[in-house]
């Protein structure tokens, strides 16, 4: 298995990924299945912006995806960027997620980013579950802030320090949730 960056030539399978998601899972809050000219526009402003978008492939074939870019657009969250890994459901289980993840914290670190930020459906126990075991910790819920398949949804934050961090409370230390 290889981790590269993404290129143009794998957009559509990257598309397939993420509408399988889409369709499927509560994973992404989007109910509409994307274009290869969505992902293309989707790839392009990332790579624009300086952020990356890596696969991990095994021959030809792409397992799954990951990329981070702005937690949000104000200056004084330059610092902070919001990280993403989508997996192919049959690639599932085998050590992909890990090997994209790491790839996205080495490479946030490497451009002097802080922390990583993840929101994930509170529902999503297996990505739970992996971030934790990665380092990521429990940093609050966003009750019913998203919507998909006739029902509300809430939304967690994770967070992972790619520096130290500059002050630790009790609660930040931990994995717990509300």
């Amino acid at each position: 298995m290889e981790i590269r960056d993404a290129a143009l030539a794998d957009i559509p399978q990257i598309t397939e990924i993420y509408n399988s998601i889409v369709l499927t899972s509560t994973a992404i809050y989007n109910d509409r299945p994307a274009s290869t000219d969505d992902r293309s526009d989707w790839w392009l402003h990332r790579i624009e912006k300086g952020f990356p978008v890596i696969v991990a492939a095994e021959g030809p074939s792409i397992l799954g995806y990951g990329s981070f870019g702005e937690f949000r657009s104000w200056p004084g969250y330059r610092f902070t960027v919001e990280g993403t890994v989508h997996i192919r459901e049959d690639a599932r289980g085998r050590g992909v997620g890990k090997l994209l993840l790491a790839e996205l914290l080495h490479r946030a670190r490497s451009t002097g980013k802080h922390v990583m930020v993840a929101g994930v459906d509170s529902e999503n126990e297996a990505s739970l579950r992996f971030l934790q075991s990665q380092g990521f910790v429990f940093a609050g819920q966003l009750r019913e802030v998203g919507f998909k398949f006739g029902r509300r949804l809430n939304l967690n934050f994770l967070q992972y320090w790619l520096t130290p961090p500059d002050s630790v409370s009790p609660h930040d230390s931990t994995n717990s949730k509300p």
